[in-house]
């Protein structure tokens, strides 16, 4: 069996959160690109969304992450009981969600699903990679905003295609690893070919930002339907 080692260490980020909306039971915020959503187990890992919260609301805890690079929307639970309530809702995959990513290159169809199931090899760490027999089943859905050039320092030009990405499950990495899988790395993305493109080395971030989050609220039963723009 393989020992998983991570040597990944998070650079500072400056960029603080924001906060949306804030009641007695649940706190929306936009999460920076760059911040870790939980601390790692490295001590020079400790700045996290979690990390900072909980010195404002020392009950807080996280119900989902997004990952160190994808910056947007996230629900964080007040009390244990609000997080149970609301991990139900994203286990029933009642949660709506909503991505807008920058991939490289033009798509050729203007919207379509990737259905590949996603597996965890800790000899790869911290890659996850398809695999029909280990993989747990993962489904995404993208539709093209649109089609454009990037003007490069050099003169040239580098294809870009804006996408919406709405997953159906939630699997580690998943829409970046759809979306390489689909031949169209999203910008940015060290890990699964976003920066191998001509033009696209010093790209500044991973662009992958989470625009939508709907649930309903666990005490009033209300919809929360929430829009955060790209920043990008």
């Amino acid at each position: 069996m393989s020992t998983i080692i991570d040597t990944f260490i998070a650079p500072f980020c400056h960029d603080p959160i924001e906060y949306l909306y804030q009641d007695d039971h649940l706190i929306l915020i936009n999460k920076p690109s760059g911040l870790l959503s939980l601390s790692g187990k490295n001590p020079q890992n400790l700045d996290s969304v979690h990390h900072r919260m909980v010195k404002i609301f020392p009950e807080c805890t996280l119900v989902h992450r997004l990952d160190f690079g994808t910056s947007g929307l996230m629900v964080v639970a007040r009390n244990k009981a609000i997080n149970a309530a609301l991990c139900h809702q994203f286990s029933q995959r009642t949660v709506g969600k909503m991505y807008s990513a920058l991939l490289c290159g033009h798509l050729d169809d203007d919207e379509g699903v990737i259905d590949a199931p996603i597996a965890k090899d800790p000899a790869l760490f911290p890659l996850m990679s398809i695999s029909a027999i280990n993989g747990k089943p993962a489904r995404s859905h993208y539709r093209v905003i649109e089609r454009f050039y990037r003007e490069l320092d050099d003169g040239g030009q580098l294809p870009l295609t804006r996408v919406q990405l709405t997953p159906e499950t939630g699997r580690t990495h998943q829409l970046r690893i759809h979306c390489q899988l689909l031949g169209h790395p999203i910008l940015g993305c060290d890990l699964y070919g976003g920066r191998l493109l001509l033009g696209t080395e010093q790209t500044p971030r991973l662009m992958l930002h989470a625009c939508e989050l709907d649930f309903i609220h666990p005490v009033t039963g209300e919809p929360l339907n929430t829009h955060n723009a790209s920043p990008f």
